[in-house]
């Protein structure tokens, strides 16, 4: 008898042409750590009286489909989960292509998403998925992740996958070295860690229907926060946070000319940090910033991606 192994599930997506509605082509085979996106419905037990101290059988509730993904940031495959989070990018170029995302978009995609363990065999299609909230970890050591909130509509279970021929690419992925963040244009000093998350603040639309799923999921107000924790050296940070001035900062991974990401916050605000000595040893201040709408550019946040892919509107086989 088989049995379902994490080693040999595969994740195959693709991009929606209407919402909730798996296309019969055009999937990529995407690369993931850990996976709980799936359909669940609780059941209600029954309150009625009358039929002795054991109770009659009990209902279905209203079909809740979400859950994360956790994949790595690399230069290939993460821009479909940018494309996803932010809506399709601007690309320029002739090889390498530059892949321009910017926040603040009205709609965002949706996603189809096969979950599949062969050996059962056991394939979970998830349709309707839409991007909720990126985030991930910038260290100076170890893998580098991200965190990929869906919230879906419903999922489909078969025995054999749907997904057809999938678009296998090389995986181009960035190491913890490869990390800048840059303050101003100005590589920023003493960052122990930093912490990004970008969310769309998803509304899920729970309208009434016969198969208990949602309508949809439509884009809120965004927002893009995080945490900067600095050895305390210089009173760069610290000036910005007294004064209540926003400044550029710029998270990125950078592979050569060839292989770049790029997070851009254009006005990010910082708050004051408490300073607390806790023993002879360095230290640290953490800063919980938030980053809002710069006036002159009409947005929050640009995000770049360099790559050899020209296109991210069909999958590359």
């Amino acid at each position: 008898m088989a049995r379902a192994q994490g080693a040999r599930a595969q994740m195959a997506l693709a991009f929606e042409t209407t919402y909730g509605t798996p296309p019969a082509s055009g999937f990529w085979r995407m690369p993931f750590a850990q996976a709980n996106l799936g359909a669940e419905q609780p059941l209600l037990a029954s309150e009625l009286l009358g039929y002795g101290r054991d109770p009659v059988a009990p209902i279905g509730d209203a079909i809740t489909s979400d859950g994360d993904v956790t994949v790595p940031i690399d230069a290939r495959f993460w821009g479909v989960w940018l494309k996803g989070a932010f809506g399709a990018p601007t690309t320029t170029g002739t090889g390498p292509y530059s892949h321009e995302f910017r926040s603040g978009g009205w709609t965002l995609p949706s996603i189809a998403i096969e979950i599949g363990m062969p050996e059962v065999p056991h394939y979970a299609m998830n349709a309707g998925c839409v991007v909720n909230q990126i985030s991930w970890t910038m260290q100076r050591a170890g893998l580098i992740t991200a965190t990929v909130g869906l919230i879906g509509q419903g999922e489909t279970i078969g025995t054999a996958s749907s997904a057809g021929t999938l678009a296998a690419l090389d995986l181009a992925r960035f190491g913890a070295f490869h990390g800048t963040i840059r303050r101003a244009g100005v590589p920023l000093g003493n960052v122990v860690s930093a912490q990004i998350t970008y969310a769309n603040n998803l509304d899920r639309i729970e309208t009434i229907r016969a198969d208990g799923m949602i309508d949809g999921a439509d884009p809120s107000l965004a927002a893009l926060t995080g945490t900067i924790e600095v050895r305390f050296a210089d009173h760069v940070l610290l000036d910005q946070a007294l004064a209540g001035e926003p400044a550029e900062l710029e998270f990125g991974f950078t592979a050569g000319p060839d292989l770049a990401f790029t997070l851009t916050a254009h006005a990010v605000y910082l708050p004051t940090p408490r300073l607390a000595l806790q023993g002879p040893g360095g230290v640290q201040a953490s800063f919980a910033w938030q980053a809002a709408q710069d006036a002159g550019l009409g947005r929050m946040a640009t995000v770049t991606l360099v790559n050899d892919l020209p296109t991210y509107d069909n999958p590359v086989i």
